[in-house]
């Protein structure tokens, strides 16, 4: 498994963590980097989508439930939400990570660890999400990529 498909594991896992125990903060990531911590070289990466995700979390679920039909993201499965509340990050922020990378690594990710149609749910919301990013209906707003993370940029 690369590096970055473990850091994005294990960065829906933490999310995951947090999301089930109602604390998205720094201090309950670090609570849980000390229990589940992720390899020297998979950190950077980890810590790059976590944070994100952390900083970004009501902007990113304002525009998943904008690409979702008739779905809150607080209904969605556990699971899905921080797939895609990663995958979202991804699109929106990291123009050095490719578009088709970020939605077949969330798909897949998806897969592994959601329901059977997991894949297919997040699938239809990330593609609304690209079409309308190409139509420039949606601004992505780049973050240059951290300089301590040497993990290749193909995903």
């Amino acid at each position: 498994m690369g590096t970055r498909r473990l850091a994005r594991e294990l960065a829906m896992q933490a999310l995951f963590s947090m999301d089930m125990n109602c604390a998205f903060s720094s201090e309950a990531l670090a609570d849980y980097s000390r229990c589940f911590s992720p390899s020297e070289r998979a950190m950077p990466f980890f810590r790059r989508l976590t944070d994100g995700v952390l900083m970004y979390i009501d902007d990113i679920d304002q525009v998943i439930e904008g690409y979702s039909s008739n779905w809150k993201v607080r209904r969605m499965a556990c699971v899905d939400r921080n797939v895609l509340r990663l995958a979202v990050f991804e699109l929106l922020y990291c123009e050095d990570i490719p578009t088709k990378v970020s939605i077949n690594e969330a798909i897949d990710i998806a897969k592994k660890f959601g329901a059977s149609e997991s894949g297919g749910f997040i699938n239809g919301i990330l593609d609304s999400i690209r079409i309308a990013l190409e139509k420039n209906e949606l601004k992505a707003i780049a973050l240059p990529p951290p300089a301590d993370d040497p993990s290749p940029v193909k995903g």
